[in-house]
């Protein structure tokens, strides 16, 4: 009991302080399926101590979803048109999120890193 207790301590300090480095202005690289790469901003809206919201507006596309919190990673779903993706970002220590993304029913991946706006 005390070592899950201790665990459940460690998530909640993890989630806690990671929802401290997550969340503002990003600038937005990645790249496309084909490797064709794209710029773009975003803007993480932490809302809870696991959850955030994030807005991504890339090539004059607006795609927006919800991100899930946990450690040293933040995944999110988001809608991008009439299609549905997922993403998962590992959180540097420097605030950079480094991902890899892909759509629902698609075969591929992209990559997507987001650098915190200065």
């Amino acid at each position: 009991m005390k070592s899950f207790l201790a665990a459940a301590s460690l998530c909640v300090l993890a989630s806690t302080a990671f929802a401290q480095t997550v969340g503002g202005k990003y600038s937005v690289a990645g790249t496309n399926f084909d490797g064709s790469p794209y710029k773009g901003t975003a803007v993480v809206t932490v809302s809870s101590k696991t959850t955030c919201r994030i807005v991504w507006q890339t090539g004059g596309t607006t795609s927006q979803g919800f991100c899930m919190l946990m450690g040293n990673a933040l995944t999110a779903a988001y809608k991008l048109g009439s299609s549905v993706g997922l993403i998962l970002y590992l959180v540097k220590p420097d605030g950079v999120l480094e991902g890899a993304w892909t759509i629902a029913d698609k075969d591929g991946a992209g990559t997507e890193t987001l650098t915190p706006a200065k």
